[in-house]
């Protein structure tokens, strides 16, 4: 069966299309949006201009420098970039309260920004409008784009370039924090090994002067002129050597021991020793934790506001939200001569 073909009463616009509304209306529609224009175009003058500045940065892999150079074999390569992760870790030191407040109280942006610090909420609009100012993004390179907005280029540019300077410095301090901790076991284990090392030498150094210098040799030694003299038939001779191998033997256990443990120690402490040189390169080093591709410059052209752009979406949106208002009343007019409300 075929649908049967709807009324003039169940249509709202009946026979009428868009078009023919739209040249009946023509002159609201006109007037309003010539209106918006005007207003848009007053509003877009009296906006404060403002001035981009980028810099861009590749963030540098973070690895111990002090292992680069005391290592017999190295693992990572000190010249490569980052990796995305390295990449994000930047960008959470450049988004982080620190670089914040170091710009904040460098560039007096409580005046500039005009906000009061006593008043209520003062940390959070000065944290609100810095956000609206000043960005920080992965690009599709994997690098970093800091960008500022500031009523001055020259003063966005010199804070773009400091924050990536304030990233870099808060990221070293926090790294050498890490290596002075690790850097301070270090030493103590050192110290240790060392105490422990001079003890059993002061040990090993008494025994020598009691005559047990080398106990293994002395012992077959004595042994070997031991049997010589019995052989020989020399008693008092024999006796003698007796007496000495009593001696050494009474001393040989304590003496195989320390010679035993101080080799061990000797082996320890060069490795406590280059742990406490990596450790000390890395405290004492101050490795850029990013590579600057671009130091931002002074624009010498506004980026906002955008006036034209600013006037064509306020007039468009004016245009568009008094059709659509007509629409509606021309309808609610239908539908109430109608009858049906």
């Amino acid at each position: 069966m075929k649908e049967p073909k709807s009324t003039e009463s169940q249509t709202s616009l009946e026979s009428s299309n868009l078009f023919i509304l739209l040249y009946q209306w023509r002159k609201p529609i006109m007037l309003v949006s010539i209106t918006a224009a005007i207003l848009s175009a007053v509003v877009s003058l009296l906006m404060t201009e403002r001035y981009k500045s980028a810099v861009v940065l590749y963030a540098e892999q973070q690895h111990s420098f002090g292992a680069q150079l005391l290592e017999d074999v190295q693992k990572e390569d000190l010249l490569t970039f980052g990796e995305e992760e390295d990449a994000e870790r930047l960008l959470q030191m450049i988004n982080s309260d620190q670089v914040r407040n170091k710009v904040i109280e460098k560039y007096e942006l409580w005046d500039v920004y005009e906000i009061q610090r006593d008043q209520r909420g003062a940390n959070t609009l000065i944290a609100r409008e810095y956000q609206d100012n000043v960005s920080a993004e992965l690009t599709k390179f994997g690098s970093v784009e800091v960008a500022v907005l500031d009523e001055k280029p020259e003063r966005a540019r010199d804070m773009a370039n400091d924050i990536a300077l304030f990233a870099d410095s808060v990221a070293n301090r926090m790294r050498s924090e890490r290596a002075m901790t690790a850097f301070k076991y270090a030493e103590a284990s050192l110290q240790s090994a060392l105490n422990e090392v001079q003890v059993m030498e002061d040990s090993m150094k008494v025994l020598q002067e009691m005559g047990v210098y080398s106990y293994l040799d002395q012992i077959a030694a004595l042994t070997e002129m031991y049997g010589t003299a019995i052989a020989e038939g020399h008693p008092d001779r024999a006796q003698q050597l007796k007496a000495q191998m009593d001696f050494l033997s009474k001393y040989g256990t304590t003496y195989v021991n320390l010679e035993t443990n101080l080799k061990e120690a000797y082996a320890k402490l060069n490795v406590l020793r280059k742990r406490y040189d990596l450790m000390k390169i890395d405290v004492e080093s101050n490795i850029p934790v990013m590579r600057v591709v671009d130091y931002a410059s002074a624009a010498d052209k506004k980026s906002f506001p955008i006036r034209w752009l600013i006037v064509a979406m306020s007039t468009l949106s004016a245009f568009v939200f008094t059709f659509i208002l007509l629409l509606i009343i021309d309808n609610f007019k239908r539908l109430r001569a109608e009858g049906r409300i």
